[in-house]
């Protein structure tokens, strides 16, 4: 079979280095939890994920082209076709924890991880490769151009490695930009000390407007002079506030709210 045509749509770009295949492959390091792959392509970070008897793989792929592909050359692959945006995980995981792996579509990486924070509960370690400016968005601190609404949300339940950084010619088609490894890890931060939806909320309105300061941009949820805003929290743009300060305002607001 010939190999499968990327397609600009799905934001293909195979990876066609084996080593770094390898390296990717490596960075699940948790024994005996499922592994569900996303988009495994031609099966290039496939191949070494089956080969590795610690890890029970399940790939998800969206490509009808690419699952034919993938069903003749790695029939022992349990393989799902499918959107993984729109899936329910717990059908394919009805209990116990599951980690997630992959050479993420540029087009939806950002989606995807959203969605990871939907199943945080569930998925102790997440994995793969995805643009490098996503990748340092994830994994940047405060005071950082990068960091933003992913940075505070994913910080807030995981601790995240930036592992590596991937040029373009290992690719088919090449990228126009630079791609990059990261490894998210599950922290012991159970729940946030205040209300988890609104501090989504509160961050989310933060960032949306990131050079202003959050006196301007948050009074549409305490109202316009609200006497909370004159605080000295704040005065400060969002990017400059670590998380357990995104908490420590979403406290304040919440009681602004309930007055």
């Amino acid at each position: 079979m010939q190999e499968v045509r990327a397609k600009k749509s799905l934001g293909q770009h195979f990876l066609t280095d084996l080593s770094i295949a390898r390296r990717i492959a490596d960075t699940i390091t948790l024994a005996d939890v499922p592994v569900l792959e996303i988009g495994p392509g031609m099966g290039v970070l496939t191949q070494f994920l089956l080969r590795n008897p610690n890890i029970r793989l399940t790939a998800v792929e969206l490509d009808h082209e690419s699952v034919l592909y993938l069903r003749e050359w790695y029939p022992e692959l349990q393989l799902v076709e499918g959107d993984f945006l729109k899936m329910d995980l717990r059908t394919l995981y009805p209990e116990g924890p599951f980690c997630i792996i992959g050479n993420y579509p540029y087009n939806i990486s950002s989606q995807i991880f959203f969605k990871v924070l939907e199943y945080k509960d569930r998925i102790p370690m997440c994995s793969g490769m995805l643009q490098k400016e996503v990748a340092q968005r994830l994994a940047s601190g405060p005071g950082n151009k990068a960091y933003g609404i992913l940075s505070v949300l994913l910080q807030a339940y995981y601790d995240i490695e930036y592992l590596f950084t991937v040029g373009p010619e290992v690719f088919n088609p090449p990228p126009k930009v630079d791609s990059a490894v990261i490894r998210l890890t599950r922290n012991n931060r159970e729940k946030l000390d205040c209300d988890e939806h609104l501090f989504k909320t509160v961050v989310k309105t933060a960032f949306n407007q990131r050079r202003k300061q959050m006196r301007n941009s948050l009074q549409q949820l305490v109202g316009k002079g609200h006497p909370v805003l004159q605080e000295n929290i704040f005065t400060k743009r969002p990017e400059q506030l670590h998380m357990d300060e995104f908490v420590e305002l979403t406290n304040r607001i919440a009681q602004a709210i309930a007055k």
